[in-house]
Formats: structure tokens, sequence, C-alpha cells
């Protein structure tokens, strides 16, 4: 038995920069490459991007990588890949499995009870309000604070996070070596060098798309979000926002996902009713969602 399982180690070790490179470079293969197409691939056997790319390419394009990592001052970067001891099993259950992860900071975070708060980039004074007091209440209670760096909601919930001795995760949609929004390069830097940030976004693909097709990997990483967390809550949201993406990804993937009552108040809004019905828990004042978010 015990050869066996150090066979078994033996087939699966793997060298993490020719997964990188290899990584890269499927994602350069064609401009129609994306999440679920890679999931295709992968779904016919293969476990690693290196069973795909030849070796010398590979490492050209983890050379170039790494000049990408040095010069934003990456000094945590690392990589978790699928099928290796690190890899966290939630990350399966994104949408799409996702077969490399990126990020900067400590990995460790991954592995602590997290909360998604998420919501508009544009919201009301009410609405920051709301997203301070609830980060502030989830900390209390051991919760790591999930969001995605963006304006508004996102920037509220890690700056609080932060304001009161929280833990933090920020889930990108960009390579680890863009920030955005750029007003928020001070708030990435100090999530990088105590917290922790996770890319699943190609340093070199994302170079050479257009602003268009960037924005797709938005949406993505909402669904990663959501996969690596306990629950997602929703402070704030209009009626076509990206959050909710999050909101769909979160009931498929079975996550308990929270909506405070503000939302239905909105009679300009018909997402909210929808998602009840589909199972999201209304939140009228934040015991609902103490008492749902322990069962």
């Amino acid at each position: 038995m015990e050869n066996s399982i150090f066979e078994n180690l033996q087939s699966c070790a793997i060298s993490p920069s020719l997964e990188i490179g290899s990584y890269e470079a499927l994602w350069d293969q064609s401009e129609k490459m994306g999440f679920a197409k890679l999931a295709k691939m992968f779904a016919s056997g293969a476990m690693f991007p290196s069973h795909f790319i030849a070796t010398e390419v590979a490492e050209k394009y983890y050379a170039e990588v790494m000049k990408r990592v040095q010069n934003a001052n990456l000094n945590q970067f690392g990589v978790r890949i699928r099928g290796t001891l690190d890899y966290k099993p939630s990350f399966l259950e994104a949408c799409e499995p996702l077969e490399v992860i990126y990020y900067e900071g400590l990995w460790d975070l991954v592995y602590t009870p997290s909360v998604a708060i998420v919501g508009t980039r544009h919201p009301s004074e009410e609405g920051i309000r709301r997203a301070k007091k609830l980060t502030q209440g989830l900390i209390e209670k051991g919760y790591t604070i999930v969001s995605g760096l963006a304006a508004g909601i996102d920037t509220a919930a890690h700056s609080t996070a932060l304001e009161y001795g929280g833990k933090t995760i920020a889930v990108i949609g960009t390579p680890l070596s863009e920030v955005y929004p750029k007003e928020n390069k001070d708030l990435f830097a100090r999530i990088a060098k105590d917290h922790l940030i996770i890319s699943q976004v190609p340093f070199i693909k994302y170079e050479k798309q257009n602003i268009k097709t960037k924005r797709l990997y938005f949406p993505e990483r909402n669904k990663t979000m959501s996969a690596l967390t306990k629950a997602t809550v929703i402070v704030e949201a209009g009626e076509t926002s990206g959050t909710l993406v999050q909101a769909r990804a979160a009931l498929k993937q079975k996550r308990k996902l929270f909506i405070l009552q503000n939302n239905f108040d909105n009679p300009r809004l018909t997402w909210p009713k929808r998602m009840e019905e589909k199972g999201a828990i209304r939140v009228k004042d934040f015991n609902d969602l103490w008492v749902h978010l322990e069962y």
C-alpha cells in the first residue's frame, strides 16, 4: 500500500514553472481561448497544462511571466495547480474548474472560514455604511472577508477588514501585475503584503487583448469568489450589475446567498425576488445572517 501511494505521488510530481509556462502558452494558442474551452480540453483526461505544450515553449512563456512578476514587485508570488496537494478542492466547484491559480500573499487564508461581500461600484452612502457594519460584524465572528477589489462596496469591505484587524482576500479580474482600479493601488499593496490576492487571469494573453475581451475576466472571478467562500452577501446592486453573476454562481454551487432587505425595498429592482425564489436568503437585520450562516 505504501509503495502504491509513493508511486502515485511520484507520478503527480510536477514542475510549477513548467505548468505556469504551459498555462500561459495554452491561453495564447487561440484568440477564442477561455475557461470553458480549457475545461473541455482537460475533460479529455489530461491532468496538467504541460501535457499540451512542448517543454521549450513552456520555458519561454515562464521566463516572460517572471519578468512581469519581477517588474510588478510581487515578492510573495505563488501558484496552485489543479491536482496537487495545495490546491483547494472548492475551486473545482467554480463553473469551470480552475487549472491554475496565481496568488500574492498568504495562501493559507483560503483555508479560513470566509464570506464574500459584494455589490455595486457606485453605492449610496447607506450602502457603504451597511457594507462597513456587515464587515465589522463578520470579522468579530472570525470570518475572512473576500471581495473583488473593485470600487464601491468591494473597497468598503476590504478597507473595513483592514481597519478592524481582520483578514481579507481579494479575487481580482486582472493579472497580478495589473491594479484595477488604479485608485486602489495602495489597498492592493496592503492586501498583497499581509493578506492574499488571487487571480486566474493569464499574464501574457491579457496584454494582447482589447478592453472588451479583458472585461470577460471579471464575471469569471465572481464565480471563483463564490466557490472560495461559504456564502455571498449582496449589499447593494443594480438590475444589470455584474454582482448578479456571483449570485447565480452561488446558487448553482450550493453556497448560501444573502441579499440585504434594502434591495427588496427598491421598486426598480426585480432580481432580488427572483433570487429569493431560487433559494437566496433575505436579510432584514444582521441576526438573519448570523443564524443562517451557522447552519
